[in-house]
């Protein structure tokens, strides 16, 4: 198989990433959880991207998801799971998920382009579960089973896919010698994410953040002063990461080539565009910068 531009392999995974980053924002997903019986707001978000992987330790969850403090995850796991078990767990956020995509695109949700765009996309992601090694949140969503309906086969799609991009970034990033705040700190620092979101999602305080933004800074990778700013060093070792993730993330698209890509690409951000416009809870500044990077 011919192999991936990296451009080609970030512009198709940026392109549909909404269809899948939408159930971490939607009213669907909380209401799901919530008749689980889940009450602090941050163990559907845990619970359901673990579930894959079964009942696992907090542990488990801190290293895959590698950039969240600790304390936060323990904060709900293991009790999620004594309050329900990951089948239940995945069977309601795929409910959510069935929920929002129907609310997104209405009578269009088994349309042609919906049906194409999943079947490229299972190609895709096909092709992916030939390589599970050293992807651990891949290997768990990659033990699902497929869903049948088209917009939900979609969704399952840009999730595998989705994991099997970031397990290869956290290894890149663990390359580099990054712990989870500090690849925060980078991040913040290109500009992209105001510092203060990453840092509260993530649910850093202020004295680890301040630490993460010093393990950069005596890395040589920012501009001096008080503002978070890549310097030339910084943005060099930040493009490498986001290159070499982009050449290792291209193994699944070559199934379907390059044409194939084009493809995708010009349906999922249509879809995508619908999804953001859906009033599914997407953050105003994160909507709008995927509308500018459609």
């Amino acid at each position: 198989m011919t192999p991936i531009a990296p451009d080609t392999t970030r512009r198709v995974f940026r392109g549909a990433e909404p269809i899948h980053g939408m159930i971490y924002f939607t009213p669907y997903g909380a209401a799901a959880y919530a008749a689980l019986g889940f009450t602090h707001p941050r163990m559907g978000y845990f619970a359901s991207r673990s579930a894959p992987m079964g009942a696992v330790a907090a542990e488990v969850t801190i290293a895959t998801f590698f950039n969240f403090n600790p304390a936060l995850v323990h904060a709900v796991l293991p009790e999620a799971w004594t309050i329900a078990t990951p089948e239940q767990i995945l069977a309601a956020r795929l409910d959510a998920v069935d929920r929002s995509l129907r609310k997104a695109w209405g009578e269009h949700v088994d349309g042609e382009e919906v049906r194409e765009a999943a079947e490229l996309a299972r190609r895709a992601a096909e092709r992916a579960c030939n390589r599970p090694q050293g992807r651990p949140l891949f290997g768990g969503h990659a033990s699902l089973p497929w869903p049948e309906e088209p917009h939900l086969v979609l969704w399952h799609a840009q999730s595998l896919l989705r994991e099997f991009r970031g397990d290869s970034h956290v290894a890149l990033l663990h390359a580099e010698g990054l712990n989870g705040v500090e690849a925060l700190v980078v991040h913040a620092a290109t500009g992209d994410v105001p510092a203060a979101a990453l840092q509260m999602s993530r649910a850093w305080d202020n004295d680890q953040w301040a630490e993460g933004v010093e393990g950069v800074r005596a890395r040589g990778w920012l501009e001096d002063g008080p503002e978070l700013h890549l310097n030339e060093v910084g943005r060099d070792r930040r493009k490498r990461v986001e290159h070499q993730t982009d050449v290792l993330g291209s193994y699944p698209y070559e199934a379907i080539g390059e044409t194939g890509c084009s493809r995708l690409i010009e349906i999922s951000e249509r879809l995508s565009g619908e999804v953001i416009d859906a009033d599914l809870g997407f953050p105003a500044a994160l909507a709008a910068r995927r509308r500018l990077r459609a």
